[in-house]
């Protein structure tokens, strides 16, 4: 049995045998989602720790992962699929890094606490508030590089533990909620690597696409840190909740870009939408303008005038693999209060299908978190 008391907050924790967690069983729709509290508790092997969960944040990589629309079979827009799956997906590219082994925990966010060590991990760690890397570290050589996602390829944070590498699992000192610390690891570092990989600096202008969302919003406050002028893309509805995050101009979702913003007249595209309107962004982009995209909620497949590519010299970035600095910044930033993210919503992890119902209406601005149940 795995039932040891260890150092916990200057208390003594028992860490029980088996959890509450989710179980995504395969591929499809909602009905997908098994909510269960026998569920073993993780053991951490050599490198890695144990972390009680205290809150876990929902990001479109989960609905995605669900439904298959990583399979180079979906060509739909992620929400029309996102209740009951995608019919026409292969599960053998089901995942966004291949296929999946079922039963998966999801769960790409973890914020908690460390409640044991494996070895070769300084003891001394337990006890740490912590937030894991979603995109975890893996070298296959000195050139290439890979990554896996924190419950994708490996159990997540839908459940009250899970293991990580301690060297993907970051000490953070702060006065946030454990919903709002949750709220950071896979929308904010996926923000900020597109920030990062598109080099944005002071005097840049910036247009973000789906601004009212995780990523967006996220996208909106880190590139006003580093000194940008933000455009941001939202639904009407939502254009005074993006503008308090520090957008300096908005403009509607279904905007003709080159109408309301004239040609040639931003410097980076930080893009989570694609889909039809996405030549617009090109036009929009200054001779020697980045673009550098992470999601196609709108759809995946895009037109592509190779003109307008090489005649503007632009630079196209896909960006998923994540350089260590970019979580360091995080991290500072967190630290000094330089962010603060948006919390729409908190869950009982238990509710995780009407949670993600109520991700999938988009009527929301921010981050929906789950909260698993104390550990008795």
């Amino acid at each position: 049995m795995f039932n040891l008391k260890l150092p916990f907050k200057q208390q003594t924790m028992t860490i029980p045998t088996t959890m509450a967690a989710v179980y995504l069983t395969g591929h499809g729709g909602l009905d997908k989602l098994e909510y269960r509290t026998d569920v073993p508790v993780p053991r951490p092997g050599n490198g890695e720790v144990l972390i009680q969960v205290g809150a876990a944040g929902i990001n479109n990589t989960d609905i995605n992962t669900r439904t298959a629309w990583y399979s180079k079979a979906v060509d739909a827009a992620t929400a029309s699929g996102g209740a009951d799956g995608f019919a026409d997906a292969e599960a053998a590219d089901g995942g966004w890094d291949g296929p999946l082994q079922f039963p998966r925990i999801q769960g790409a966010d973890v914020c908690g606490r460390i409640v044991a060590a494996g070895g070769g991990v300084d003891q001394s760690r337990i006890g740490e508030r912590v937030l894991v890397r979603s995109m975890m570290r893996g070298y296959s050589d000195f050139r290439a590089f890979e990554c896996q996602t924190l419950g994708s390829e490996c159990d997540g944070g839908f459940a009250q533990f899970v293991k990580a590498p301690a060297a993907d699992t970051w000490a953070v000192n702060c006065d946030w909620s454990d919903a709002e610390l949750a709220s950071i690891p896979c929308a904010y570092s996926t923000a900020e690597n597109l920030l990062h990989r598109a080099a944005v600096g002071d005097g840049d202008t910036v247009l973000v696409t789906g601004a009212s969302g995780g990523v967006g919003s996220a996208a909106v406050q880190l590139a006003r840190v580093r000194g940008a002028a933000v455009i941001a893309q939202a639904a009407a509805a939502k254009f005074d909740e993006v503008r308090a995050l520090g957008a300096e101009r908005l403009v509607a979702r279904d905007a003709d870009l080159s109408a309301e913003l004239g040609a040639e007249s931003v410097d980076v595209v930080v893009d989570l939408v694609a889909g039809p309107r996405w030549p617009q962004l090109l036009e929009v982009l200054r001779k020697g303008g980045r673009y550098a995209v992470a999601g196609a909620i709108a759809g995946p497949l895009v037109e592509l005038d190779a003109r307008t590519l090489y005649l503007k010299d632009l630079t196209l970035l896909g960006c998923t693999f994540q350089d260590d600095t970019v979580f360091d910044n995080l991290v500072r930033c967190i630290e000094r209060n330089a962010i603060r993210p948006l919390v729409a919503r908190a869950w009982p992890l238990s509710k995780i299908a009407a949670a993600q119902t109520e991700f999938l209406a988009k009527k929301h601005t921010g981050k929906l978190v789950l909260i698993p149940p104390p550990v008795e």
